[in-house]
């Protein structure tokens, strides 16, 4: 059976582009039928962000991605959180210890950052390891008293010079590395009795029977070095395939997506709202922002990845029918920000009425206005084909809820006429006879008036809108005045006659 997996480290909020790595393993597992898994890979003690781990699980949540197996959700290769599984690490450690594969290097971080500055781009490989302070440039009796003492030590894989490493990527093809530029990586920390992600990664991609891995670009340098584990440990046969997804981009110039550019250009970078547990500083969320998780879904699928067609707005079923890693990009995908707001009005147009009511009834009533429900509702449906974001209805409905206080001093100059007051007057008279108080029949019913006394349909109208509206914005005359009623509709006509005559 296929399985895949999601592991983020609670280290902070999720960006983005880590919930488009989860998305695509979610489409793949589902398009092969498969299982998903979710890994909180919290082996980096120092960086452990309170609260990261929560914030994560609700991402997905709101997102509507679901895992299979995971923390608090049940498996049968769990623990599912790396810190819980220390115990399963070690002898695997010991393994590469007693096969010579691995050595303990008791450098210290005064010492390795002098070997930085004496060395031009210094890493920890075979060109250096003899130069350094570890097993295998010290007496074995030396090592045994350091470790009976406590010292501090971490296990580095033994990475032998001058060998092709080859490894198959799904979406890059065939992927060649001489081991000579591979460090000897950190395995295993006494600091903290734990792995470090290199080991703990493999171990449970193995454990776990991970048929797949499928993550970002950025882990691509570190692949080499984890089909030299997967050898050395004897699991070769067994070692997943592997697809390394392009970056995603600024959405403009060059390099990585980073809070930044979100912060600069205004679109989140986050999918909820972060609150930096140590300075209080609050990231905005793509929830928070009015975003729907359809239209994140749908917009981050396309992001590096096409169905081979010209579709863009898709369900999730439709995504996990098509899905395919050859489709992905190799290039990064520049993060069109826009066309993100242009999937959330798409999916806000598609979004029920009803739906987007019950969003909108918060917004009213932050602003004093409690309204019947299904009112609410009704003016949705006239004005939900503009918005983008439940948050911009206020602007362009509060007429519907609140009379107007004042007029808007250059539509007036514009619209009000000297015969508006008088021409007013009449049709108010007018207006009051009128049974039923329909869209169609009453702008039928008005327009022959207007067009038996001879006046100008337009300067009727746009006077009209200035006493309902207080500016010039809104729909259609006789939606708005069958929406607020005919009451409504003559106060406000009278109070616009008696303050701009």
């Amino acid at each position: 059976m296929t399985r895949v997996r999601f592991a983020p480290s609670p280290t902070g909020p999720l960006h983005i582009g880590g919930v488009r790595t989860a998305l695509y393993n979610y489409l793949f597992a589902r398009q092969h039928g498969g299982k998903l898994i979710l890994r909180i890979e919290d082996t980096d003690s120092q960086r452990f962000v309170e609260g990261a781990e929560a914030y994560i699980i609700e991402s997905f949540r709101w997102l509507g991605i679901t895992f299979d197996e995971g923390p608090g959700g049940g498996g049968e290769s769990g623990p599912y959180r790396q810190s819980e599984r220390r115990e399963i690490y070690r002898p695997h450690v010991d393994r590469l210890l007693s096969s010579g594969h691995a050595y303990i290097a008791f450098d210290t971080p005064e010492e390795l950052e002098a070997k930085r500055r004496e060395i031009p781009n210094f890493q920890y490989d075979a060109s250096t390891r003899m130069k350094m302070r570890n097993s295998l440039t010290l007496p074995a009796d030396e090592v045994g008293a350091l470790l009976r003492g406590g010292e501090r030590h971490v296990v580095r894989l033994r990475v032998e010079p001058g060998e092709e490493v080859r490894l198959h990527d799904l979406i890059r093809g065939e992927v060649t590395v001489n081991s000579s530029i591979i460090d000897d990586k950190a395995l295993y920390k006494s600091s903290d009795g734990l792995p470090t992600y290199h080991m703990a990664n493999i171990v449970d991609d193995h454990l776990m029977g991970i048929t797949h891995v499928i993550r970002g670009e950025e882990w691509l340098s570190s692949a080499p070095a984890h089909v030299l584990l997967y050898r050395c440990l004897g699991w070769e046969d067994t070692m997943p395939a592997f697809a390394h997804l392009p970056l995603l981009l600024k959405p403009e110039g060059g390099g990585k997506l980073s809070k930044r550019d979100g912060d600069r250009l205004g679109f989140p970078v986050f999918p909820l709202e972060w609150r930096d547990p140590a300075s209080g500083e609050v990231s905005s969320g793509y929830r928070e922002s009015g975003y729907l998780p359809e239209a994140v879904v749908n917009f981050l699928a396309l992001l590096g990845w096409n169905p081979g067609d010209n579709r863009e707005i898709m369900s999730v079923d439709e995504l996990a029918a098509c899905f395919d890693l050859t489709h992905c990009s190799r290039s990064g995908a520049k993060f069109d920000y826009e066309k993100g707001r242009w999937f959330n009005h798409r999916y806000m147009q598609m979004r029920d009425s009803g739906d987007v009511a019950r969003m909108f009834i918060p917004v009213l009533e932050s602003h004093g206005v409690q309204a019947d429900p299904a009112y609410v509702e009704k003016v949705v449906a006239l004005m939900k084909e503009r918005i983008s974001f439940v948050g911009e209805l206020w602007e362009l409905t509060h007429f519907f809820f609140v009379a107007p206080a004042a007029y808007d001093e250059k539509t007036r100059q514009k619209r009000w006429k000297a015969d508006s007051a008088a021409q007013l007057t009449e049709l108010t008279a007018v207006l009051q006879a009128r049974e039923p108080f329909d869209v169609e029949g009453t702008e039928a019913y008005v327009k022959e008036w207007i067009a038996g006394k001879g006046y100008h349909l337009g300067n009727i109208m746009n006077a009209v809108r200035l006493a309902l509206v207080g500016e010039g914005i809104g729909p259609q005359i006789f939606h708005i005045t069958e929406a607020i009623g005919k009451d409504e509709t003559v106060r406000r006509l009278q109070r616009a006659i008696d303050v701009l005559k």
